[in-house]
């Protein structure tokens, strides 16, 4: 009983930032409905009528159509591809009983702590000298390397707490190293797997500072990036609010949406990741 009375303010405050992002959301959401002149004129109001132009502005203005598509291919290879390479190193470190496992875990677990501004160069100059910039490729390179510090940490805690049994039995079976890893352990670790790719693919769908620096040309540009430049574009044309505010909901509803749909996963597999 006393433990649910301590526990409720913070409920409280919980519930309370809870409810005031989903206001903020509902606002700009309600807000990419109203022309220029209703946004300023009834910020509070329910649009009347609701307009979808700010939409159609977006898309062809702004070039968040073509951004969308170059934001889907490199965040899903990106994500997938990183997935693929951390799996069998992350088992690997996972079942490594000597003393280079530890170090070599920590080693990736400090690479989660390495901003982006200080490989920034390094991987600018790497894929220059590879005639990779402005290139989707280059970008889903630089994706995936990011991304393997944290991808291959989570998933090595996410291996470790799986019950060795299980490859002890597909070792009586006559099963391979590949073989059991293939097929007894990835479709077990499938909520650990999901929950990388999720959060992998929701880091790369609003990453900006690398999309910002490697992609030099409009037409390979991401959807972060072609939300700056619209904002630029409108210094001199007077600022479409309703257009950015569209733009804006192009950007962060389809992540929302995703994680809506499978956020309980996401939250297991974090779980179950960080207990070891």
């Amino acid at each position: 009983m006393r433990t649910t009375r301590s526990l409720a303010p913070m409920r409280a405050a919980v519930w309370t930032i809870v409810a005031a992002n989903v206001a903020l959301l509902a606002w700009v959401v309600i807000t990419s409905l109203k022309t220029t002149r209703d946004v300023f004129d009834h910020p509070w109001r329910l649009p009347i009528p609701p307009t979808l132009d700010n939409y159609l502005t977006a898309l062809e203005v702004g070039n968040f159509g073509r951004a969308a598509v170059n934001s889907v291919i490199v965040g899903l290879v990106s994500s997938v591809l990183a997935v693929v390479i951390a799996a069998p190193a992350a088992y690997a470190l996972s079942r490594t009983m000597n003393r280079a496992g530890r170090p070599l875990t920590l080693l990736f677990a400090l690479g989660t702590g390495v901003p982006t501004q200080v490989i920034l160069l390094p991987i600018f100059l790497m894929l220059s000298s590879l005639e990779l910039t402005s290139t989707l490729t280059g970008l889903t390179l630089a994706y995936i390397g990011t991304a393997m510090p944290f991808t291959v940490f989570l998933l090595t805690g996410f291996f470790r707490s799986l019950p060795g049994e299980l490859e002890e039995a597909a070792a009586l079976d006559g099963a391979g190293a590949w073989t059991t890893f293939l097929r007894v352990v990835l479709p077990v670790a499938r909520p650990g797997l999901v929950t990388v790719f999720v959060l992998q693919l929701i880091v790369s769908w609003n990453e900006t500072m690398l999309a910002l620096v490697l992609m030099q040309e409009t037409e390979r540009e991401t959807l972060p990036v072609a939300l700056i430049g619209f904002a630029q574009q409108q210094q001199y044309t007077g600022t479409n609010w309703g257009g950015m505010f569209a733009g804006i909901c192009v950007v962060v509803l389809p992540m929302i949406a995703l994680f809506a749909w499978v956020g309980r996963r996401v939250t297991d597999g974090l779980t179950l990741g960080m207990g070891k």
